[in-house]
Parts: C-alpha cells; sequence; structure tokens
C-alpha cells in the first residue's frame, strides 16, 4: 500500500479548499493501490482555512520543539498538524506502507521544499513535519514530481 497526499489524489483538502489533482495518483488510489490521507484534516484543521508556514526553521525543526508552524496572524497550528502527522505515521506503519507520495512546499507535506515562514512565496530546500517525521521511520518519500520511479520498480 502506498499512501498519498489527499490533495494530489483530488480531494478538496488544501487550505482554500481546491486540490492538486494528478491524475496518475488519483489512478493508483482508484485502482486500490493507494489511500489519500491529509495530515492536517487529520489533525482537525477546517477546510478552508488560513494558510500556514513554519517559522524559525523546518519540519525537521518542529519535531524537536525548535520551531512551530503559524498562520499569517500568528496563530500556532503546531499541536494540531503534529497530531494529524502523529496520526499518519501510525497509519503508515500499522497498514506495513513503505511508500508515500507527498505534496511539495506544504508546511506539513513538503518533502524537498517548504515555504520559508515568511509568507512571501519564497522556498527553502528542507521538509515540512509529516516529511521529517516519516524520514525519521525510514519511510520511503516521493513527491508530485518524481513519484513515477516509484511506479517504476
Amino acid at each position: 500500500m502506498i499512501l498519498v497526499s489527499a490533495c494530489l489524489a483530488g480531494v478538496e483538502t488544501r487550505y482554500d479548499a481546491t486540490h492538486r489533482l494528478n491524475e496518475k495518483i488519483r489512478e493508483l488510489v482508484m485502482s486500490g493501490r493507494a489511500l489519500p490521507l491529509c495530515p492536517e484534516v487529520m489533525g482537525g484543521r477546517k477546510i478552508p482555512r488560513e494558510p500556514v508556514e513554519i517559522t524559525g526553521g523546518t519540519g525537521r525543526d518542529v519535531l524537536s520543539g525548535r520551531a512551530r508552524i503559524v498562520d499569517k496572524k500568528g496563530g500556532d497550528h503546531t499541536a494540531e498538524i503534529a497530531a494529524g502527522v502523529e496520526d499518519f505515521v501510525k497509519a503508515a506503519k500499522s497498514m506495513g506502507v513503505t511508500a508515500v507520495i507527498l505534496k511539495e512546499k506544504s508546511p506539513a507535506c513538503g518533502v524537498k521544499k517548504i515555504h520559508d515562514g515568511t509568507f512571501t512565496g519564497t522556498l527553502v530546500a528542507a521538509p515540512g513535519l509529516l516529511a521529517a517525521a516519516l524520514e525519521r521511520e525510514n519511510i520511503k518519500i516521493y513527491t508530485e514530481e518524481n513519484f513515477l520511479e516509484l511506479l517504476e520498480k
């Protein structure tokens, strides 16, 4: 089984109640080879919701308590997103998931790049919270940009 960011499968779970459908990822879900999940929604965040970014570091820093996930007004959403990430990781482990496909640029799901916490659209090379947590569990992570190599295996 493969887990995928729900928005990539066409589920309207993004902060603005939209999705980022990738047809090949939706095909994986429709064929039963993948399951869509959203760590932010799993943590209780509503749709639509205020966008958030990691301030003070990366997803790894959030894991260690050195950074936070906040909205533009400074509202702290670290605890609820961390709870959803924890549930996502538990689900992955209980299902024996060996690979996950995540949405780049997200503070939760970003793998290689996330927004820098200034809400200016600036990206930094760093993982989001879920990617960092999955990395710690040695679960292979792909993005919408490189997941085709997973299908070739």
